[in-house]
């Protein structure tokens, strides 16, 4: 015990630095995630973020987007307390048994035209949770997912490259969406109109730290 106290006292924090978001590609992003919420809403986005049963990996990436670093509400996006007052679900983690009902109440609540972002490998596939007994499945398996933004965790610039993707497809601003990023949704299952079309997406690189 002694030997673990003085090695604790010299020893110095093992951790690296963050890696830099990069300043314009940033703003870039961030104008650009502005310009189709203010197109598509004629206002701010609001999020609603979802613990579904997931390590909290993902949520510690995402409460990044808050941070003095990316502060994306200077973008006009917003995380709100109620999914009453959501655009956008975004899910982490794999459906627990104990949350499928929580996530059905949630995705209920939220008022149309509302869209689902599952966040992290978890969300679209279980990732190491996939034999748990504990585990009912993949978000897709309990509500509609429009997109799928992957990695163990993905850093916050993937996050905001996501909702940039998704407001494409919501806008009709790219064609045939990729299934391997979308899992789409007909625009009426959307609260859109029917004669609205879909869009392509970017594919999201997954992130490995």
């Amino acid at each position: 015990m002694r030997t673990l106290l003085l090695r604790s006292l010299f020893m110095r924090a093992a951790t690296v630095r963050a890696p830099a978001p990069g300043a314009e590609a940033l703003d870039e992003l961030g104008q650009a995630l502005q310009a189709r919420a203010r197109r598509l809403f004629g206002r701010s986005l609001s999020v609603r973020e979802v613990d579904a049963g997931s390590c909290n990996g993902c949520e510690l990436e995402i409460h990044a987007l808050n941070n003095a670093v990316y502060d994306i509400e200077r973008f006009g996006v917003r995380f709100v307390a109620s999914p009453r007052h959501a655009d956008v679900l975004m899910v982490t983690g794999p459906v627990t048994l104990n949350m499928k009902v929580a996530l059905e109440r949630t995705y209920a609540a939220t008022p149309t035209p509302k869209w689902v972002i599952a966040v992290g490998d978890c969300a679209a596939g279980c990732g190491v949770f996939q034999q748990s007994y504990a585990v009912l499945g993949a978000v897709e398996k309990v509500i509609p997912v429009d997109l799928h933004v992957r990695g163990c965790p993905p850093q916050p610039i993937e996050l905001l490259r996501g909702m940039l993707a998704l407001l494409d497809l919501a806008t009709g601003r790219r064609r045939q969406p990729r299934r391997s990023v979308l899992a789409a949704r007909s625009p009426a299952d959307a609260g859109l109109p029917a004669e609205q079309e879909k869009s392509e997406s970017p594919a999201i690189p997954p992130h490995v730290p």
